[in-house]
This record gives C-alpha cells, structure tokens and sequence, in this order.
C-alpha cells in the first residue's frame, strides 16, 4: 500500500507516532508531507529517525502553526498540489492526517483532490486547553467543519474519544503504543546518597503546564534529597525557576531514554493530551507515573496500580511525599506498569489497526486491541 501522511508540527509526540507507524507497517510505502517547527527540532534531525526503505519525505514549505488565513490559504493551495500529483502517479492509497493544523486543511485539500479513503488523528484535541473559552469555542466549531468535509477521525485513546463524542463527531479509537523498552536502558542501584528523583519530557509549552511542574518542585526547594528534571526545552522554559528543577534542552531518544531509566518517579502536569509517548515510555521502564487529571492521561492509570491521578498542586506533593516515604511500593507500582504497557500500549499490536483502516476497512471491525486502561 501507499499511505501518504500529513504532518504539520514534524516534531516531538507527532513526529515520533508517524514514525511508529511506518515501523510497524514496513512493507508499505509511507510518503510523509511535512511542515517544521525549526525552534523545536529541524526536519533534518527529525527524518534521520526515520526507517530509510519504506519512508519518501516531501516539504511542506506553507504550513505553519498559528491560524493565519492567508497563509492558510497557500499551505491549502500547496497541499491540495502536492496530493493531486500523487493521485496522478497512482501513489496515494489512503491519506492520514495528524494533529489539528493537517487534519483540517488536509481534509479540504483532500476533498479538492477527490481522494475519498481519509483518516484524521489529532493527537491532543486543541479544544481542550481550558485557557480561552473563545480560542476553545473557535477550535470546536473548526473541528465540527473539518468533521463535515469528510474523513475518518480515529482518537488515540478513550478519553479523547468521548470528548470528540460530546461534539457530535462521530469517531473511533486506536491506543497509541511504543515498543517495549524494558531492556533498553540499565537502571544503575541506588545508594543512600541518591536524590529522590522525578522527571518529565517533552515540550516546555502551555499545553504541558510548565508552571504547575515549578509550582510542585518549588514545594520541595528546601528538601535537598529531592530533584526534578525536566528533559526537553520550548517556549515556557523561564516558568521553570526554582532552584532544584534542571532542564536539559533537547536530547535524543536514547538519552531521554536513560535519564528516565534512573529516575524515581514520572509526573505529567498537562492540561490535555493526546495520549502521552512520554508516559508510555515510562511505563515501559518500570516507572510509577503520577499524571494531572485530563483527557490521554485518565487513560493511563489502572486503580493505584501503576501510579497516581492527581487534581491539584497539593495532591501531587501528598503523593510524591507518600512515594518518598514508601520506596518498596516503586518497584512493585513499576512492575505493574510494564505489564499494562505490554498489555494495552504495545504499537506492534495496536498500530496494525491502522492498517485495516488504510485498507478501508469499517473502525468497527478492527481487530487489534483497542480497550482502555480504566
């Protein structure tokens, strides 16, 4: 098959789904059209990633972030150029959009062009932010007309879901995985002298609540066993000011990879995701997760057994406290979340879905698991 995926933000958590999925699906030919976000990562950087046999790579030179009507106009008119070659040369089976900005101007250009088998995942609803009504009213009634130009919208996870579902937008959901990493990275023993150590990754934006993350570390500025890292950089890094939060800047996966190895505990301070690669991974490596209560995030934690929701700034310092004072309870927590990450987040598994999607086949009888942790 040829797939032709749209991706406007070519970075961070979209970056690494698309990726995912040309892993999974490596006897196909994925061609990517992309944007760049150069302040996070270059394309470049980003496409090295990338498995090199099955993967073509086409710029997307228009496309930007912010909502800009004329510049929208010509990232339409470029998009709907791009796929209308492809259609020519027999080279798009399936169309997949990602992330809010490519699922609506992607699914104009692809009604324009007369490609029919579309399928649209936003990965982080934009509505769900909580900061503007306005912006939030704006985003619902953008999404309600890209619903109306036609697509498949395929949530990734079950929370997402239903808050499409409130719309009236008729949707379906496929988890989103990882590849197990449990070996990948040797956690080093801890010795006494050791500090009590809780990581995030990621985008230091708005969305991830940079400020939520220094107002808990804050609470721990006089308490020298304790240390918070945050391994990613962006935007809001100067809301991360108390002393004992280090930030590492933009790492590689590896990298990320073993600082989370050697950390404690992984907290999530969103306001809204999608449903966090960050989270996943740790999960992966035997990290209890302590995640703020939001959609993608409500998806993650099973009953205590894997880590904790929290509601407030005080809630998630009683429950880092407990976690200090309860250290036996981290490597058991640990071991229940791999194994609900093998279970629920495997992508060999969960992607696959994507496939029969591709070869439009009806969401509803999709084979691979797509049940939710509850």
């Amino acid at each position: 098959m040829k797939i032709v995926h749209v991706v406007e933000p070519f970075a961070a958590g979209v970056a690494l789904f698309v990726k995912s999925l040309t892993e999974t699906m490596p006897e196909d030919l994925h061609i990517i059209i992309h944007g760049e976000r150069e302040h996070v990562m270059s394309a470049k950087e980003v496409k090295r990633t990338f498995p090199k046999g099955n993967v073509r790579f086409l710029r997307w030179k228009s496309a930007q972030r912010s909502i800009n009507p004329f510049k929208d106009l010509l990232a339409l008119s470029e998009l709907h150029k791009v796929l209308r070659r492809l259609k020519r040369k027999n080279l798009v089976d399936a169309v997949h959009l990602h992330s809010s900005k490519s699922g609506f101007l992607g699914r104009m250009a692809c009604r324009l062009a007369g490609i029919k088998n579309v399928i649209y995942t936003p990965n982080g609803a934009p509505f769900l932010s909580g900061k503007n009504f306005l912006f939030n009213f704006l985003y619902k009634q953008i999404e309600k007309f890209g619903n109306g130009i036609g697509g498949k919208v395929v949530c990734c996870s079950a929370s997402e879901l239903q808050e499409y579902q409130k719309l009236g937008i008729q949707a379906s959901f496929i988890n989103n995985g990882i590849s197990l990493k449990a070996l990948a990275s040797v956690k080093k023993p801890k010795t006494k002298n050791d500090k009590f150590c809780i990581i995030t990754s990621g985008r230091i934006e708005e969305q991830k609540n940079p400020a939520l993350f220094n107002e808990i570390a804050a609470y721990f500025s006089g308490l020298n066993q304790f240390e918070f890292i945050w391994a990613g950089d962006g935007h809001q890094r100067d809301k991360l000011t108390a002393e004992n939060i280090s930030v590492t800047g933009w790492l590689n996966s590896q990298e990320v990879s073993d600082l989370v190895a050697q950390a404690d505990i992984y907290i999530s301070t969103s306001m809204y995701e999608g449903l966090s690669f960050g989270v996943l991974e740790a999960l992966s490596l035997r990290k209890p997760v302590l995640l703020s209560n939001c959609v993608g995030n409500a998806d993650v934690v099973k009953n205590g057994m894997n880590g904790d929701i929290f509601s407030s700034e005080a809630d998630a310092i009683v429950k880092l406290l407990t976690y200090y004072n309860n250290r036996e309870m981290i490597d058991v927590m640990g071991q229940h979340g791999q194994d609900i990450c093998s279970t629920e987040f495997d992508m060999h598994r969960n992607f696959k879905s994507y496939q029969q999607l591709y070869r439009n086949i009806p969401a509803g009888e999709i084979d691979a698991p797509r049940k939710s942790v509850k």
